[in-house]
C-alpha cells in the first residue's frame, strides 16, 4: 500500500509538472524566449521519462529524471535571479532569453493583468522594424509573473525529486528481494539426487 502511495503521489506530481511547463511554453512562445523554450522542451521530456519509469516500475528513468531536476532548479532559480536583477544580472541584456535574435521580452509585459500599453509614434530610438510602447496600470508587472512562474517550477520539482528517489528505492529493494518462480528460495537450493538402481553382481568365470 505504501508503494502504491508513493507512485500515485509521484505520478501526480508529474502530471502537475507537465500541465505547468506546457502552460509556461505556450507563454514564452508568444514572447519569443528562445532559450526558456528549448529548457522547457526538455523539462517536458524528462518529466515525460519520469512518469513511464513511475507506471513501469523502471528505476533508472526515476534516476534520471531525478538528476534533471537538479538543473532544473538551478535554471529557474537563474530566472528568479533574472528578473529580480539580482547581482550584475540585468533584464536589458535580453539576449540571454532570446539567444541575441530579436527585441522581445515577456509576453505578460504587455499583456499581464490590467495592463494598458500605448505606443509612442515618430519615436527615433526605434528600430525600422520595431516599435515603442509604454506600458502601464499593471495590477502586477511581469517580472514578477515570471518570478511567481519560476517558484512554482522549484516547489513542484522539489516535491517531484524526494519522491522520485523514495520511489526508486522502493523499485530497487523489490527488485534485490524478488524471486524467480522455480528459483532460487530463501532456504537455499538443494540440486535433486540421482540414485542409481543399478546393482553390482559378482562375476563368475570358470577355471
Amino acid at each position: 500500500m505504501g508503494k502504491c502511495d508513493g507512485r500515485c503521489t509521484l505520478v501526480a506530481i508529474c502530471s502537475l509538472q507537465l500541465i505547468a511547463a506546457v502552460q509556461r511554453q505556450v507563454f514564452d512562445f508568444l514572447g519569443y524566449q528562445w532559450a526558456p523554450i528549448l529548457a522547457n522542451f526538455l523539462h517536458i521530456m524528462a518529466v515525460i521519462m519520469g512518469m513511464f519509469g513511475t507506471v513501469q516500475f523502471r528505476s533508472r528513468y526515476l534516476v534520471l529524471y531525478a538528476v534533471w531536476l537538479v538543473f532544473w532548479v538551478g535554471w529557474n532559480s537563474f530566472i528568479i535571479c533574472f528578473y529580480l536583477e539580482v547581482g550584475h544580472l540585468s533584464q536589458d541584456r535580453d539576449f540571454l532569453m532570446t539567444f541575441n535574435t530579436s527585441l522581445h521580452r515577456s509576453w505578460w509585459m504587455e499583456h499581464g493583468p490590467g495592463c494598458l500599453v500605448t505606443p509612442v509614434l515618430d519615436s527615433r530610438i526605434a528600430p525600422d522594424d520595431h516599435h515603442v510602447i509604454t506600458v502601464s496600470g499593471c495590477l502586477l508587472d511581469y517580472q514578477y509573473i515570471e518570478v511567481l512562474s519560476s517558484a512554482l517550477q522549484v516547489l513542484l520539482a522539489l516535491f517531484g525529486f524526494v519522491y522520485a528517489c523514495y520511489v526508486s528505492k522502493v523499485f530497487q529493494d523489490d527488485e534485490d528481494s524478488f524471486d524467480f518462480i522455480g528459483g532460487f528460495d530463501s532456504y537455499g537450493y538443494q540440486p535433486p539426487q540421482k540414485t542409481s538402481h543399478l546393482q553390482l553382481q559378482p562375476l563368475y568365470t570358470a577355471g
